[in-house]
């Protein structure tokens, strides 16, 4: 299967139960990740967090499965 460039954009309402996890779950798919960037949206009161991925659609798949299932977090992906 062929890799492919990719975004990644995940949410987190709250961060002090949910993002341990998270840094947890991008940890054990790193190899995937290009680059990552995260802030505080405080007005919103969630935390952003913006992940380049070079991955196939299964890899992609798995994360961002992982990912959803966590209390409080919301993932969408695009791949190009």
């Amino acid at each position: 299967m062929d890799k492919r460039l990719g975004i990644i954009g995940i949410t987190i309402k709250n961060r002090f139960q949910s993002a341990p996890k998270v840094n947890q779950t991008l940890s054990e798919h790193g190899d995937i990740i290009v680059g990552r960037m995260g802030l505080p949206f405080r007005e919103k009161g969630v935390n952003v967090i913006g992940i380049i991925i070079e991955a196939t659609t299964d890899e992609v798949g798995a994360l961002t499965g992982k990912l959803g299932m966590l209390d409080g977090v919301k993932v969408k992906s695009l791949l190009v």
